[in-house]
């Protein structure tokens, strides 16, 4: 354990952080997103829901101050936000750009890592770009 960092945090997924470029993506996926198959990077935190991934990853990196730097899946609903869109909005603290299944899986190949989180919900999935950290 360490001062301050969220214990879901694993190594490999704090070294994947930190090994991020600015511009760079990592994808929260929910359990049923075929993460694996499509992944460069690849890593399960199963009893886990997005949401609180998002919480722990957004609390040590920083999320990109340019256009659409949070991405989630469209839905079925008519604003094409579902209760975990809603939730994941709150989490990231601006609206998510949304895109249809079809895109958000064209721009979860090119992620730099997809975290498989175990959130039940469908559409539970999220894109986030990393930002840069000014000098201190």
């Amino acid at each position: 354990m360490l001062i301050g960092i969220d214990p879901i945090l694993t190594a490999d997924l704090l070294h994947a952080l930190k090994s991020m470029g600015h511009n760079d993506t990592i994808v929260i996926a929910d359990r049923n997103f075929p993460a694996s198959s499509l992944a460069r990077r690849y890593l399960p935190l199963s009893g886990v829901d997005a949401p609180r991934v998002a919480r722990a990853i957004l609390s040590v990196m920083p999320l990109d101050e340019g256009p659409s730097p949070a991405s989630a899946m469209t839905t079925a609903a008519a604003d094409g936000r579902n209760a975990v869109t809603k939730e994941l909005e709150q989490v990231v603290g601006q609206p998510l750009s949304l895109l249809t299944p079809p895109d958000f899986y064209a721009e979860a190949t090119k992620a730099y890592m997809i975290v498989q989180s175990g959130e039940p919900r469908f559409y539970g999935n999220l894109i986030l770009r990393k930002g840069v950290l000014p000098p201190q």
